[in-house]
């Protein structure tokens, strides 16, 4: 269901920007920064993690907030109170995982908390630091802020049975937080919290979205839609490669020698991540399919021949 909500402001003044093209400030990772991705839609973070804000004359929209260790929402929210003329009036939070959304409590000043409705009961369970939100969808929202469109979707569980995505169709640009990274390149270092077989689909849904020339990820470089059809290539040739292992008997240990996925050996993280997403992988479709009644004891006793390590 789509749900509409026009944000209804006195506007106090046009919107003030002050240099923030790219700031830079002393702090965690000593690389603070700003960058303007688009009229009106920012990018904010440090080491490598990606947030975002969008500027409208009636006030600003926060999307997402930072790791807890590294204090970069209180910066932000310095910098926005210091470099514009308009409040933070809306704080979308894009999945329930505290190193994207810790902090963003210190907008409740000014600003309401929205998300998908199955993020409220993860950050209540698991005591997370960060907004609690007011208001929550189902499949769709589509949000009204000084004239300007932002479209929040929800396809499913992919990473997280929470994570949304942020639309700006009229400036081009698509927040996607984790489930893409810039060219070719692992996405994810592992697969707990993932439904492997809806985000393959999404995956596909998300390269083929109209009105989109900009792509943020949730780390490192601003991307495009490639980056979602190079990663769905992947992550489809390595499910149906350890599902064959599974089908074949093979053991994780066997299964881990037998994937070795060279033909995906300039992707980035693949010499870092491989090993976790196969084990990860192994784990998901153990669950998925049940062995014919023959080879079902063979295939129970298969499921942790190695260990934790």
């Amino acid at each position: 269901m789509k749900t509409n909500i026009y944000v209804l402001l006195v506007v106090l003044s046009s919107v003030a920007v002050v240099g923030v093209d790219t700031t830079m400030a002393q702090g965690w990772g000593q690389d603070r920064s700003i960058n303007r991705l688009s009229e009106s839609v920012y990018r904010w973070g440090s080491r490598g993690e990606n947030s975002a804000f969008i500027v409208t004359s009636e006030g600003i929209i926060v999307i997402d907030g930072s790791p807890c260790a590294s204090g970069d929402t209180e910066w932000i929210k310095g910098e926005l109170e210091q470099r514009f003329l308009v409040p933070v009036k809306l704080v979308v939070l894009s999945h329930d995982h505290s190193s994207h959304i810790c902090g963003t409590e210190v907008f409740g000043d000014t600003a309401l908390t929205i998300s998908h409705r199955k993020l409220r009961p993860h950050i209540l369970r698991e005591g997370r630091t960060s907004a609690v939100p007011n208001i929550t969808f189902e499949d769709s929202m589509v949000l009204y802020l000084g004239g300007l469109e932002v479209v929040l979707i929800y396809n499913g569980p992919t990473h997280s049975d929470n994570l949304i995505q942020v639309h700006i169709p009229e400036e081009g640009v698509l927040i996607a937080i984790d489930l893409s990274r810039s060219g070719k390149s692992l996405v994810l270092p592992d697969f707990r919290d993932l439904d492997v077989d809806n985000t393959i689909d999404v995956l596909g849904i998300l390269s083929r979205l109209e009105n989109v020339e900009i792509v943020l990820p949730g780390h490192g470089q601003i991307a495009t839609q490639e980056t979602f059809s190079l990663y769905r290539e992947y992550l489809q040739t390595l499910r149906d490669r350890v599902l064959d292992q599974l089908v074949d008997g093979q053991t994780v240990e066997e299964t881990l020698q037998a994937v070795t996925m060279d033909d995906f050996s300039d992707y980035e993280y693949l010499d870092r991540w491989l090993r976790p997403n196969i084990l990860s992988m192994y784990e998901y479709l153990y669950t998925y399919r049940e062995p014919n009644e023959e080879f079902l004891r063979e295939y129970q006793q298969s499921r942790y021949p190695i260990g934790a390590q």
